[in-house]
């Protein structure tokens, strides 16, 4: 009587034997295990406020810039920004997550010693 071979492709095992079906007289829900989905609570990523702070050395033209350039302000917002931080000494240039304001904050400064401007860029928790 000749055999029969079954080949399964790599990676893949055979399938799963088939469950009998219970006795009659026992319970079907016996020695079973039920696990309730419990929701997942998420939180919203924690905000940080990228600031620039005034000095006395740096052109308001590049503040202006440095606004536009990377925190896409168009002119004129760029420049009531520019003019808090020259009047209060500091000023919100944009709120993003930990990993986008820390990266703002590095390009701004580098950016910033390119020019040979002071300028000073920090971030805050929001």
């Amino acid at each position: 009587m000749p055999v029969l071979s079954v080949f399964l492709p790599r990676n893949q095992s055979a399938p799963p034997a088939p469950v009998p079906p219970p006795k009659p007289g026992q319970d079907e829900g016996e020695g079973a295990v039920v696990v309730e989905r419990q929701t997942q609570k998420t939180e919203p990523p924690r905000l940080y406020q990228v600031l620039l702070l005034n000095d006395d050395f740096t052109p308001m033209e590049f503040v202006v810039m440095v606004l536009q350039e990377f925190f896409r302000h168009d002119l004129d917002t760029a420049t009531q920004i520019m003019l808090k931080i020259h009047h209060e000494g500091r000023g919100v240039c944009g709120v993003f997550t930990k990993d986008v304001a820390a990266t703002k904050v590095e390009l701004v400064l580098a950016a910033s010693r390119r020019a040979g401007h002071p300028l000073q860029c920090i971030m805050e928790a929001a």
